[in-house]
């Protein structure tokens, strides 16, 4: 569906999938990513390719945009990715947050620079998701926090896998 996404005053047209028509565009056996996103960590978590389980995969450091996209183009070619999920913060109540308009814009721009199907799922909690599954296992906090953006991205890919499943 095209959609009419304005970011500060400014319309764009993009082609932003909800999650019924982004799992239409997927191949029965395709490998996704899941994308935590920050203004300077990015977390990536990557799925098997029966899109079973999501696996933590890496943290990018965001220096700028285009080493960015070449990081993200060489783990889409390396592992055969056919669909990237981004994390959208938003609010508690439902409402778009500061962070959700990064998060869209994100999403925005990896559609202009990535051709595979793109869809935002809800990634209220993801973090703390992440920090608590860490917590149960025997991991030092330095660590926790280490790996915690590839962790929640992790968390957000494993909740459209099983909305997938359904």
């Amino acid at each position: 569906m095209l959609n009419i996404l304005k970011i500060n005053n400014i319309k764009y047209k993009i082609k932003m999938l909800d999650i019924e028509e982004f799992s239409t565009k997927l191949n029965k056996n395709s490998r996704l990513m899941g994308i935590d996103p920050g203004k300077k960590r990015i977390g990536i978590a990557l799925s098997d390719e029966n899109r079973r389980i999501a696996t933590p995969h890496k943290t990018i450091i965001k220096n700028n945009f285009t080493s960015f996209i070449e990081e993200i183009k060489k783990i889409i070619d390396e592992y055969n990715i056919q669909g990237i999920v981004i994390g959208n913060p938003i609010n508690l109540d439902g409402s778009d947050s500061q962070s959700s308009q990064s998060a869209k814009d994100l999403a925005i721009n990896l559609s202009k620079n990535i051709s595979k199907p793109i869809t935002m799922w809800d990634e209220r909690f993801s973090s703390e998701g992440a920090f608590n599954l860490a917590s149960n296992l025997d991991v030092n906090t330095s660590k926790k926090i280490k790996k915690l953006d590839e962790n929640a991205a992790a968390f957000i890919l494993q909740g459209v896998l099983d909305f997938l499943k359904k």
